[in-house]
């Protein structure tokens, strides 16, 4: 499962990345306030499109739903990385170059990873704090611009990264609910809000086609993205998944050269090559040590693995993987982890 849920932080890191060149294509005819909307409710109704067809073809539900206790932190979660993170990319991506965004991207990870073990108590050891070292070296790079003051653009972008960094961590708390679910509903109340505040500050709405357009990246870039993301936090913790979220840089970086015909600079190529030591570094790392596992209830998808072994009663669903409510007894016992939902326990430092 941990194979699978590193591939599928990758995967949600490329469509993310993939989708600020695109973003960048689109700035010049939108109001960058109007597009950080489009972008959600793309992803909203898409998800929403995706959902629905779940119920119409009679899938059976194996994920958890989200619950009456989780909206608190999905009202934090949409406040922080729906309507302000989408604004502050777009303001800031309006001021800069898209190659340069893509990797200055690469700070939400190190600021997911410093909330994750500041308040989450992760493990983060010395080759993660290398490879965060190398992260910050090369954003720092960018967005300097040889004097006593930093791009306008590299600072949004930077704020951006720390809603960003904020949402994750709180997204963490969610992670054990369907994907999709947190995900539309994030894309539609986070693109409603952003779209009816730009508008009623005079940004006008763009052609129909423009509008497809950026629903489109928003759908893949935003929507199936987080959905993955939120599949990745469950299994590796906030810390490892925002770490290996930090291709998606490399991707948008990549794709403006490609694409948009930036130029490949000296200091660019600098500042790759250090966010790619420091993505290196977090791919690398293994954690295992002697650990015990507290008694808990709760509800999510599994399976019976080392961590499933409780009896069922006779409304339990039928298969595997299925969902409902079941009581974990305390164990202790020493394998290689991450700080998922079964290991969030704390670490000395």
């Amino acid at each position: 499962m941990t194979r699978t849920a590193i591939a599928l932080a990758l995967l949600s890191a490329v469509l993310f990345g993939a989708s600020t060149p695109f973003a960048k294509l689109l700035l010049g005819s939108v109001d960058p306030w109007a597009m950080a909307g489009i972008l959600y409710l793309g992803a909203g109704i898409g998800l929403t499109i995706v959902h629905l067809s779940r119920s119409a073809l009679n899938i059976p539900a194996v994920e958890a739903p989200l619950r009456r206790a989780d909206l608190p932190w999905l009202t934090l979660v949409i406040l922080s990385g729906g309507v302000a993170g989408p604004l502050l990319l777009m303001l800031g991506l309006a001021r800069t170059d898209a190659a340069s965004a893509s990797l200055l991207l690469n700070l939400e990870g190190l600021v997911t990873m410093g909330i994750a073990w500041l308040a989450y108590r992760e493990n983060v050891d010395r080759r993660l704090l290398f490879g965060a070292m190398a992260i910050l070296a090369g954003a720092g790079l960018l967005s300097w611009q040889g004097s006593a003051s930093l791009d306008w653009g590299a600072i949004l972008i930077a704020g951006a990264c720390l809603c960003w960094g904020i949402d994750n961590n709180l997204t963490r708390r969610l992670s054990s609910a369907d994907p999709v679910q947190i995900a539309m509903l994030k894309g539609l109340v986070a693109g409603a809000v952003n779209l009816t505040l730009a508008l009623s500050n005079g940004a006008l709405l763009p052609p129909v086609g423009l509008v497809v357009s950026a629903g489109a990246i928003g759908f893949l870039g935003y929507g199936v993205s987080l959905a993955l993301f939120v599949l990745g936090l469950r299994h590796l913790g906030a810390a490892r998944t925002g770490a290996y979220f930090s291709l998606a840089p490399f991707v948008g970086a990549v794709l403006a050269i490609l694409i948009l015909g930036e130029p490949l600079t000296v200091t660019l190529a600098v500042a790759g090559g250090l966010m790619a030591l420091g993505l290196w570094l977090h791919l690398s790392e293994r954690h295992d040590h002697e650990h015990k596992h507290s008694a808990v209830e709760h509800e999510h998808r599994h399976r019976h693995d080392d961590h499933h072994q409780h009896e069922h009663g006779p409304d339990a669903p039928p298969g595997e993987p299925h969902t409902h409510w079941h009581r974990h007894t305390p164990l202790a016992h020493g394998h290689p982890h991450y700080p998922d939902l079964h290991h969030r326990h704390g670490h000395a430092h």
